[in-house]
């Protein structure tokens, strides 16, 4: 590491011991507090004060309409971003400049991937316009995943085994002390692996380097890795900027049920929003990291479920709040999250945004404590990332269930003499208006999710379209089903303790 921090990769109060673990303890406990606490009041003053309830009903349904309107200028700047993205000639763009020392390390880690899913990733990589004798592939198989995955990586590698600058697979041991099973501990292993037997091994100088961690399922497009290159090259510290993608979930679009749909778009243009407003973006799954920080952060934490955003905060703490996210404003392609039935497919979704929901909640305490004990970084800093971050894990868990449940809670319990109120008799009308007005945000991304699916491999018609632009009514439900209970389920597992372990999204391809 850079320094001697021995707080860098906590990832939860069980890694302290004495006062720094009463107070991590706390800090792990608000984000669920907050939301209850929300959540509790409406349903009390709806008894004693139902009047109060009612007009905070009604402005919260004005703010989500003026919310509605800000995030969807954002999407609708950052779809003309990434479109024109697309559309430049990177390979060009490259010219005059050292391009030819950068060296891409691609990492995929898998579980029990198919050997089809893995493959399709390494031939994206392979097709790919920048120089394949400048990239290297390393499949990062788990001890755990037993011998047919470990088959799978070794077929690849055979074929592949003249293609890249380096083609290699690494087995990432099961059991190791400290470490959570999953993404996290895997790439870690495989990073160190690899710099060792790729990088130093070709006297290659570690600032050239670009780490990309990619799900297994990632399928780059053709301009990806001159796109993330000219980005390195040309920003203003390359050395302190991760690099981040949109994640599309194309690849298998036409055959994933409608809820399966619905909620891979609405992740993409939540990312895509967030590219507008770099101040709040932090890596999220494929993401790219020089290695040089790497390095002196001791690559990705390895005991805790959400490895992708930490090792942002990772570096943001290590180097004092000299850190940041640079947006590509260009996609990579994922896979929606299927199962063979749609009860499974329910089940795998909820886990998914479980596990999402849990990593944008511990990230809050991590925040406090490090804050508490960094005295380097900016008093603006501290407060803007905190504000944040709690904001939004208190959005994503209490904002639906406001606007669809709670916050109608005046006229079911509010009494006669609030129901014989003119204001009881309005609030059901102003905050429908305000309601149904957002709700046309949905109209644009119908759109825009119309223009970014891929073609239809079967070629069928029109009328096949129909669907993906009527799927985004289900909008309220997801928020509810998929949104604020997997919110307040991951808020109040880390409040009781009750931490989370990583669960692997299953890879499914009819």
């Amino acid at each position: 590491m850079k320094k001697n921090d021995a707080y860098l990769h906590i990832g939860r109060a069980s890694d302290l011991s004495g006062v720094d673990r009463t107070l991590y303890r706390f800090f792990e406990m608000i984000p669920g507090a907050l939301s209850v606490i929300t959540l509790l009041l409406f349903i009390v003053l709806s008894f004693f004060i139902p009047s109060v309830v009612a007009y905070f009903t009604i402005g919260f349904s004005a703010y989500w309409l003026f919310k509605t309107i800000f995030l969807t200028t954002h999407l609708r700047h950052n779809f003309k971003r990434m479109t024109h993205n697309l559309n430049i000639d990177w390979t060009k763009k490259l010219e005059n400049t050292n391009h030819e020392e950068i060296i891409h390390l691609v990492i995929l880690p898998f579980f029990r991937e198919p050997y089809e899913v893995l493959a399709e990733s390494v031939r994206a990589i392979d097709t790919a316009s920048f120089s394949n004798k400048q990239i290297a592939v390393v499949l990062a198989a788990e001890e755990a995943g037993g011998r047919e995955a470990l088959e799978s990586a070794q077929r690849i590698e055979k074929e592949f085994q003249n293609t890249f600058l380096a083609i290699m697979t690494t087995v990432h041991p099961k059991g190791q002390e400290g470490e959570i099973p999953g993404k996290g501990s895997n790439i870690a292993y495989a990073a160190k692996v690899s710099k060792e037997k790729i990088i130093d091994a070709r006297a290659i100088p570690h600032e050239k380097v670009i780490v990309s961690a990619m799900d297994s399922d990632t399928v780059v497009y053709k301009d990806y890795f001159s796109c993330l290159t000219w980005h390195f090259l040309t920003c203003d510290n390359p050395l302190r900027s991760s690099f981040q993608p949109v994640p599309l979930y194309n690849n298998n679009i036409w055959s994933s049920p409608m809820l399966s749909r619905v909620l891979g778009y609405s992740s993409t243009f939540w990312q895509m929003i967030q590219q507008e407003r770099p101040e709040r973006l932090s890596t999220f799954a494929s993401h790219a990291v020089p290695l040089v920080p790497l390095i002196e952060a001791n690559y990705w934490q390895r005991n805790m479920v959400n490895e992708d955003s930490r090792i942002f905060f990772n570096l943001f703490m290590l180097y004092d709040g000299d850190y940041e996210v640079i947006p590509l404003s260009y996609p990579v392609s994922m896979d929606a999250n299927v199962a063979p039935t749609f009860w499974g497919t329910v089940q795998n979704l909820y886990k998914q945004h479980l596990r999402w929901s849990y990593g944008s909640a511990e990230n809050i305490p991590y925040l406090m404590f490090h804050f508490i004990k960094n005295p380097n970084i900016s008093l603006v800093k501290k407060v803007r990332l905190l504000f944040v971050h709690i904001e939004g894990a208190w959005s994503l868990a209490v904002q639906p269930l406001i606007l669809f449940a709670v916050g109608w809670m005046p006229l079911v319990i509010g009494g006669k003499d609030f129901n014989n109120t003119v204001l009881s008799y309005n609030l059901p009308i102003v905050s429908s208006w305000f309601l149904t007005a957002a709700m046309f945000g949905l109209v644009f991304l119908a759109i825009y999710s119309l223009q970014l699916i891929p073609k239809n491999p079967q070629n069928h018609t029109f009328r096949a379209q129909v669907p993906m632009a009527l799927q985004w009514i289900l909008v309220p439900f997801t928020m509810v089903i998929f949104s604020s209970i997997p919110g307040l389920d991951a808020q109040l597992r880390l409040a009781f303790g009750k931490y989370l372990g990583f669960w692997n999204t299953p890879k499914f391809r009819t």
